[in-house]
């Protein structure tokens, strides 16, 4: 534990720079993948190449992790599968979906609202009255999100893709409390490649049975201005937005700690309205931008108010741990 602390003090700007390359490899996957939507790829079809992708990725290093303390993994076995289902297959095939109606930030946004959701379900379970800071928080992610969804000027906004978008949000807050469950002799690479391989095989399932729809679309796909084989975004949502964004971000929480590392980590809405924009020229409108402002404003001040007091203990811990994105 020292030598870690030790590190982090050593290399504090290591830390941030690995944390930021971590989100923004995360932010690649929804531009990179809606260009697959726009090409008539679903949903189902995009997110499971892009999990087993990053699964076979991540399996070696995973398995290398455990280096052969099975027993870990089996007493945590319910806790990954939980895992792989929500925080990984379905987190993201909501995300997905979303991202099919609405833009890429927006879509984003809505999922971002997790902690503000914990923040609900921790005072409607446990009795944790938010504290003054946390609920100005949730006051200005409340007021951001009616911004982003141009609801109080009247806009149309798809109800389909808000929907999804909150799905996502629902499937986040259920890797936090999962996470929270998670023992400590279990290491983060195999709860990330055993999540991953969870939600791979899931998802193949559930195409096979042909419950979830797996539509293979063009074999040429619009990416930033040219047209580009369908495995070029495929490659880059799995590997880059996968299995480099997981690995970079279990670094930088072992550099930082998963306090900074998850503040660092809300960087990612800003690399995705970007990627959005550099990609598939897409931006939201200044008023959905300033709904974005007020909804990161409100975020940080719920990780701030969490950081703010001693170690946490418990339920407590659900809000320190690292946003997981699509």
């Amino acid at each position: 534990m020292s030598e870690q602390v030790s590190g982090a003090v050593r290399h504090p700007l290591t830390g941030v720079a690995t944390a930021l390359a971590s989100a923004a490899a995360f932010a690649t996957s929804g531009a990179f993948g809606k260009s697959l939507l726009v090409g008539g790829w679903s949903p189902g079809a995009v997110v499971t190449m892009r999990i087993a992708l990053a699964a076979g990725v991540l399996l070696g290093p995973a398995l290398w992790s455990l280096r052969g303390r099975w027993g870990a993994l089996r007493r945590n076995g319910w806790l990954v599968v939980g895992y792989g289902l929500t925080g990984v297959a379905g987190c993201q095939l909501a995300y997905f979906n979303a991202v099919t109606h609405l833009s890429v930030g927006v879509a984003l946004l809505l999922e971002y609202l997790a902690p503000v959701l914990i923040v609900g379900w921790l005072w409607a379970r446990h009795r944790q009255r938010p504290r003054r800071l946390t609920t100005i928080g949730v006051a200005l992610a409340v007021a951001g999100l009616l911004l982003v969804l141009d609801v109080l000027d009247g806009g149309s906004v798809s109800a389909v893709g808000v929907m999804w978008g909150l799905g996502a949000a629902v499937c986040l807050v259920l890797y936090f409390l999962l996470a929270d469950h998670v023992g400590d002799d279990l290491p983060p690479l195999a709860l990330a490649g055993g999540g991953l391989l969870v939600g791979a095989l899931s998802l193949g399932l559930a195409g096979w049975v042909g419950v979830l729809r797996m539509t293979r679309g063009a074999q040429q796909v619009p990416l930033g201005g040219v047209v580009v084989p369908w495995w070029v975004p495929v490659l880059v949502i799995a590997l880059v937005a996968a299995a480099f964004a997981y690995v970079a971000g279990i670094a930088a929480v072992r550099l930082l700690g998963a306090k900074v590392a998850s503040f660092v980590a809300l960087t990612e809405v800003l690399f995705a309205v970007l990627f959005a924009w550099l990609v598939l020229a897409e931006l939201p409108t200044l008023v959905q931008l300033f709904g974005g402002v007020l909804i990161v404003a409100g975020l940080v001040a719920v990780r701030a108010d969490e950081a703010r007091q001693p170690e946490p203990q418990g339920s407590e811990q659900i809000l320190a741990r690292p946003v997981p994105t699509p």
